[in-house]
C-alpha cells in the first residue's frame, strides 16, 4: 500500500489524515505546530521531524495549506521539499491557491522528475470527516490514476478537469458561488428576522425548492440562532479565494461584480475581528444594520 506524507494538519488536513489512517495507509505527518499532529500520532501516524523524513519515506506527498505563500514556502523554501524530493514522487495539493502559481510550481518540479496534481476540495469539515468531499483535479491522467484509489477514502467524487492548474480554476468557480451565496443567505436571514419571520424556519421551509442549496441548509440555521461554533469555513479562507477569483477575472477580462461585492463585504466583516470566525458569522453585518 502507498505510503503517504501529509503536510498541513488543520481543520481539513487533520480529518483527511484520520480517514487515511482508518483505511490502513501508513501516513507521515508534518505541521508547523507539531502539537497538532499528536492526536493523529495516537491513531498510528508517524511524526516527521522535517521534510527530509517525508521525502525519504513517502511515495505520495499531500499538502493542505493556507495559501499560495504557504505552499511555496513548504515546497521551495529553505530546507523545503524540493531539496529532498525523489524521482517519480507525486505531490497532491489540496490547498486552494492561484492557478498561475500552481503551474509554476509544477514546471519547477518537472526538472526533478516529480509530478504535481492540484486537487482542491469542496465539502468543508463535515465532508472531510465523512469522506464525502468533492475533488476537482488538474494534472496528467497517469497521475490522476495514482491519486484515485487514495481519494476514494476522502471523497465521493473526483473529477479530472484537465492539465495542471485547472483544478484550482474550478475551485475558484466553486468558491465564487459559495461565498456569494453565503452573503445572500445572511442578508435574507437578517431580513426575515427583522420582518417578523422565525428565521430558523427558512431552511426547512425552502428545502426542495429553487432557492434550496447545501449552504442554505447548513448556514441559515446557524445564522438564525447565532450559532457560529464550531468553525467549519473560516472567513479569511473564503476571502482569500474570492481575491483569487477577482484576480483570475482580471487576467481573463471577465466581469465578476457579484464576487467582487461579496469580497468587499467579507473584508469588512474580517476587519471587524471576524477573520477566523465561521462563514455563518457574516450575518452580523446585516443584523446590526
Amino acid at each position: 500500500m502507498t505510503t503517504i506524507g501529509f503536510i498541513g494538519i488543520g481543520l481539513m488536513g487533520s480529518r483527511m489524515t484520520a480517514r487515511l489512517l482508518a483505511a490502513g495507509y501508513q501516513v507521515w505527518v508534518w505541521n508547523r505546530s507539531p502539537e497538532k499532529c499528536q492526536p493523529l500520532v495516537k491513531k498510528g501516524a508517524k511524526l516527521a521531524g522535517n521534510f527530509a523524513d517525508i521525502c525519504r519515506e513517502c511515495e505520495v506527498i499531500m499538502l493542505c495549506l493556507a495559501d499560495t505563500a504557504a505552499v511555496e514556502s513548504v515546497v521551495f523554501g529553505e530546507h523545503g521539499l524540493s531539496d529532498y524530493l525523489q524521482s517519480q514522487q507525486l505531490i497532491v495539493d489540496f490547498s486552494s491557491i492561484t492557478p498561475d502559481a500552481t503551474r509554476d510550481f509544477a514546471d519547477r518540479l518537472r526538472a526533478q522528475d516529480v509530478y504535481w496534481v492540484d486537487a482542491p476540495v469542496s465539502g468543508g469539515v463535515i465532508g472531510a470527516e465523512n469522506g464525502k468531499l468533492i475533488i476537482m483535479a488538474g494534472g496528467k491522467e497517469q497521475q490522476i490514476a495514482r491519486l484515485r484509489p487514495i481519494a476514494a477514502h476522502l471523497s465521493q467524487k473526483l473529477t479530472h478537469m484537465g492539465d495542471v492548474g485547472t483544478g484550482q480554476i474550478t475551485k475558484i468557480c466553486n468558491q465564487m458561488i459559495v461565498a456569494s451565496n453565503a452573503v445572500l443567505i445572511a442578508e435574507t436571514v437578517a431580513l426575515a428576522a427583522k420582518a417578523g419571520v422565525d428565521a430558523a424556519q427558512l431552511a426547512p421551509a425552502l428545502a426542495g425548492g429553487f432557492a434550496d442549496s447545501l449552504p442554505l441548509q447548513i448556514l441559515a440555521p446557524r445564522m438564525a440562532t447565532n450559532s457560529f461554533e464550531p468553525v467549519q469555513w473560516k472567513v479569511q479562507t473564503l476571502l482569500k479565494d474570492l481575491d483569487n477569483a477577482v484576480a483570475l477575472a482580471k487576467e481573463n477580462t471577465s466581469s465578476t461584480p457579484i464576487s467582487a461585492l461579496a469580497a468587499q463585504l467579507l473584508r469588512l466583516h474580517a476587519a471587524q475581528g471576524a477573520s477566523l470566525e465561521d462563514l455563518s458569522s457574516v450575518v452580523k453585518l446585516f443584523k446590526k444594520s
